[in-house]
Order: C-alpha cells, then structure tokens, then sequence
C-alpha cells in the first residue's frame, strides 16, 4: 500500500514485526523445553521460522483450508486442517442458516482437494513433525477471526502437544481474550480493538512468494532429517 504520512504504522516490514514478536516471547521458557514452532499459515512461516531459529528450535508448517459460504464465496464460516480437524463460526452458520451436512461435506471436499495438495507442495506428503510431548508455538502474521488458529490448536492437541503458545504481531483484541482461554499464553506485541487489515499496519507489505515459503519449510525438513540421521 502507498505511504501516508498521517498514518501512523505498527511496523516497518516483516523483519520488524519480527523483531518486535520475539521481545515479547517466554525466550528462556522456551528455550529450555523441547519447542517445536508452527507456522498456521503460508504468511506464518515467516515468523515461525524466525522464532525456531532465535530458540534453535523445530519448525513446521501446519496445512488447512477454508470452508466458504454456500451464498458467498468471500465469507469464511470455517477451516479444515491437515489433521481433519474442523472448526465452525457458529454465529456466521447460524446468521446464514448453513446446516452441518454441507459444512462438514464442503470440508471434506476441502481436505481432498486442497490441502493433501499443500501437503505435497510444501512437505513433498511427508507428515507433520512429531508434537507428543512437546511445547508448540503457534505462529501467524495476523489474527482476525481465531478460525485459523483455533483449528490449529484443535490439530496440535490431536497431535499430543505438552504445552500451547501463540504468537503474532498483531490481533483482534477480542479473539486475544478468547484464546487465552484455550491455550498457556497468548504473545502478541499489538492488540487491536477494530481490526481493519493486516497491510493496514504496516509501511511495507508484500505476499510472501511459493518459493520463499518453501525455502523456510525445506531448510527446517533438512535439518530435522539431519537431527535424526546424528542424534
């Protein structure tokens, strides 16, 4: 977006807002545990990728999808994850009188269709890394809605995780209250009352591209892969 000089910005770029999620984070708590960090998004990544390697932690990205209003293709009313793991916006279902046969076909769909593709196309199909046992920080470049991470928390939980953390640089005041309720600690440099859009808080913001995305996840699966083969 053009630069507005009245407008008063939260962060410079993606490094920046890295920087600043990172001074707000339980780096000793962390550090000391068995961490594994998870990008819930393709923009995630970035920052959990950031954040693995300040703590010289794991780093995986977790797959999901989108289910979309029958009637409006614009309007998410649910995600499915890689783990099968749905989570519905009840208010939206409701407001619209969308039954569960079609959210949990449409999401079916979804999985088949899309996300078993993301899996391939940014972890050649292997599976998620391991979570038993582990600490796990959730990492996105936004949070709006909650949909994205609250399947994210449902999946890591299937997946065995110990302990819950979510971290991003920016988020909906009310979704901050709410998952603090679900997870151990909500990590967030900026809390929004009304949140409008995530370039709308920056002075420079650019999409992340497929392959910068999958640089990050590779280097990650490399040297996870490499862990295992030198213990």
């Amino acid at each position: 977006m053009p630069n507005d000089l009245n407008h008063n910005y939260y962060f410079d770029d993606r490094e920046d807002a890295s920087r600043q999620l990172i001074e707000v984070l339980p780096l000793a708590l962390l550090s000391e545990k068995d961490t594994v960090v998870i990008g819930v998004s393709e923009g995630g990544v970035f920052f959990a990728d950031k954040i693995a390697k300040k703590l010289n932690a794991q780093m995986d990205i977790l797959l999901t999808a989108p289910i979309l209003a029958p009637n409006n293709p614009g309007l998410v009313i649910a995600m499915i994850s890689e783990t099968e793991e749905v989570v519905i916006h009840k208010a939206l279902t409701d407001a619209f009188e969308i039954n569960e046969d079609y959210l949990y076909s449409e999401a079916q769909r979804k999985y088949e269709d899309e996300v078993l593709a993301y899996v391939y196309k940014y972890r050649k199909g292997k599976n998620l890394v391991s979570l038993k046992g582990k600490y796990v920080v959730l990492a996105d470049e936004c949070i709006e809605t909650g949909l994205t991470m609250m399947v994210a928390l449902k999946s890591v939980i299937a997946r065995g995780a110990k302990n819950i953390y979510i971290a991003s640089p920016i988020l909906d005041k009310e979704v901050y209250q709410n998952l603090l309720t679900v997870c151990d600690g909500v990590f967030c440099p900026h809390k929004i009352q009304d949140y409008i859009s995530i370039e709308y808080y920056y002075k420079n913001f650019a999409a992340l591209t497929f392959e910068e995305i999958e640089a990050l996840v590779e280097v990650h699966m490399n040297k996870s892969h490499e862990g295992k083969k030198n213990p």
